[in-house]
């Protein structure tokens, strides 16, 4: 059982939007949900966003002003709001984790943006 779950993955059209949540499984106690990334076909993974405990957030350049990084304390879960998507944004999404010095991984979630 992977430690953390995405969800809100799909198909949308160009210009449209999804959101993203992640959570923990609950198969490993305490983890913080920390950041997403993303991986296309033939592509290695790369960084979208994080979210630190004092809210401070970082965007990578593709996505700053299109998606918004947020996180629900009381949940222990993590959204991405992403809005004008654009094809390029095509990929898999995944959400990481930090407990006690180590990072954890869900199994991901796919984003299609297609016409």
């Amino acid at each position: 059982q992977v430690p953390l779950v995405e969800s809100g993955g799909g198909l949308v059209q160009p210009g449209g939007s999804l959101r993203l949540s992640c959570r923990p499984s609950g198969s490993i106690f305490g983890i913080n949900v920390v950041a997403w990334w993303r991986q296309g076909p033939g592509k290695q993974r790369e960084f979208v966003a994080s979210i630190t405990d004092g809210d401070s957030t970082k965007y990578a350049d593709s996505v700053k002003g299109r998606f918004t990084i947020s996180r629900d304390n009381a949940k222990n879960t993590m959204y991405l709001q992403m809005n004008s998507l654009k094809p390029e944004d095509t990929a898999a999404y995944y959400c990481s984790g930090w407990h006690s010095g180590r990072i954890y991984w869900g199994q991901g979630t796919q984003v299609t943006v297609s016409s």
